[in-house]
């Protein structure tokens, strides 16, 4: 765990995908959000999670899974758990090519120099693999037999959710839920393996100042592709509801004021939406990851009773956004000085529940650009 951060405490979170071939039971939990019960062109759905009314960041938000980082997540127990890939680097995960220099904080922090042999790549990953088995009761590790399959894997195959009778997977989830510590040791008694290797570096999104309250985190995001929905259960204390949707019907909910998404997740599912297929989503998600990814830090600005957040690239983005941790915020009269709408990265909040992308700039390390209104698009595939 980085323990110098002043701001920001260290999250990781968990987009998880999975194709509509039901299974376990998902099944209630399938139908639109908005009760319609129409077909949808997406093939696939993403699991959401509501948190609990009693939460003190964002309650009753609809979420990806995730939380905090738990130093268990670097502990050095973890290298006896990954002994067959300690030869490898970070543990067999494939290199990114971003330059170490421009890399999010998040990723390329030198653990070792903060106490920990785990490479923060991994812990960030264990630590997204946790939270959701405990959240959610999907259970992503691989059998400790399959290790000479893993280093020879490309890492380009589906990820499959670890079975387990219904008794055993209660007992380590209600343990792991009592001390994160335990998941080393459910990995050790049960011989598997966290599976890392399924999950793609997507996103690495900081709170900004003075939204969400005094709580703010710096969260690694990950992508991961089921081929069929898992078993999945709420935790009944952070999460009282858990949700398998398509992208489009979340948002088409969200904009009905049927649920409330951050603008991260917002953002993110604009982005799917221009993989509407699993299978082009999960290819495209595999050979992007090792391009690397930004840091954002929105800045907000109040114009007009609206606020408009600012992303990397706007024209108005500060060049030191560090300023930022400290509350700053971009003056309303430089909206009005700057009318063209050139380089462009920005959200428009009206409201809770109304957001307008306005990006005219291309997106970094070969990443998706969001289509600007999901409900209302019909031929995705052509705007590609």
């Amino acid at each position: 765990m980085n323990t110098g951060l002043k701001q920001w405490k260290e999250a990781a979170s968990l987009i998880l995908t999975a194709g509509r071939t039901l299974g376990g039971n998902s099944l209630s939990s399938r139908a639109p959000l908005d009760g319609s019960g129409a077909s949808s062109r997406f093939d696939y759905d993403v699991l959401f999670l509501k948190r609990s009314a009693k939460s003190t960041f964002m309650p009753n938000a609809y979420v990806f899974p995730g939380g905090l980082v738990d130093s268990s997540d670097f502990s050095s127990d973890w290298l006896d758990v990954f002994k067959s890939f300690l030869n490898s680097p970070a543990f067999g995960l494939r290199s990114v090519e971003q330059p170490v220099e421009t890399r999010p904080p998040i990723f390329a922090t030198n653990r070792l120099m903060l106490g920990s042999p785990i490479p923060g790549d991994v812990a960030l990953r264990i630590c997204a693999l946790r939270e959701t088995f405990e959240e959610s009761g999907v259970l992503l590790v691989v059998p400790k037999k399959e290790e000479k399959r893993l280093i020879k894997s490309a890492h380009d195959t589906f990820c499959s959710p670890h079975k387990l009778c219904s008794d055993e997977l209660s007992k380590w989830r209600a343990l792991v839920n009592k001390s994160p510590s335990n998941f080393i040791r459910m990995c050790q008694e049960l011989e598997v393996l966290p599976n890392i290797w399924a999950l793609h570096e997507w996103a690495n999104w900081l709170t900004p100042v003075g939204i969400y309250g005094s709580r703010r985190f710096d969260t690694a995001f990950f992508m991961c592709c089921l081929q069929e929905i898992p078993s999945t259960l709420q935790d009944e204390k952070e999460i009282v509801h858990f949700q398998w949707s398509t992208p489009s019907e979340i948002l088409q909910s969200y904009r009905a004021r049927q649920l409330w998404i951050a603008p991260p997740q917002f953002y993110e599912l604009c982005r799917m939406c221009r993989f509407p297929l699993l299978n082009d989503l999960h290819s495209f998600t595999h050979q992007r990851a090792t391009e690397g990814c930004d840091q954002w830090l929105p800045v907000k600005v109040l114009q007009d009773q609206q606020y408009i957040s600012l992303l990397p690239g706007d024209k108005l983005y500060p060049r030191d956004s560090s300023k930022q941790a400290e509350g700053d915020h971009i003056r309303d009269s430089q909206l009005e000085e700057q009318p063209d709408d050139s380089d462009l990265h920005r959200m428009v909040i009206s409201d809770p529940y109304t957001i307008t992308l306005q990006i005219t700039v291309k997106p970094k390390y070969n990443h998706l650009l969001p289509v600007m209104e999901p409900a209302l698009s019909h031929n995705l595939k052509g705007q590609l």
